[in-house]
């Protein structure tokens, strides 16, 4: 099993960034899961002083500091052409 540690950088970032912000989130799943680590895409919807939220294409992602392990703003979406 592969263990990760907690990103001090990416957590200041995620605690820095102003909310609207287009983050990708990699981080920790529990263990047990198939996974050790997801992503979550999105955009930055709040941060405590434990955990931040993330307004993904599947609803809100609640993550713990604890459990990131990278994190980065992204750019926005490409806009789709018409067909």
């Amino acid at each position: 099993m592969v263990t990760y540690g907690q990103d001090a950088a990416a957590v200041a970032f995620l605690r820095s960034a102003p909310d609207g912000t287009r983050v990708v989130v990699r981080y920790r799943l529990p263990d047990g899961s198939d996974a050790g680590a997801t992503d979550a895409l999105g955009y930055l919807s709040g941060t405590s002083t434990t955990e931040c939220i993330v307004a993904t294409a599947r609803g809100l992602t609640t993550i713990a500091f604890a459990d990131v392990i990278a994190a980065k703003e992204v750019p926005p979406p490409p806009i789709r052409s018409a067909r």
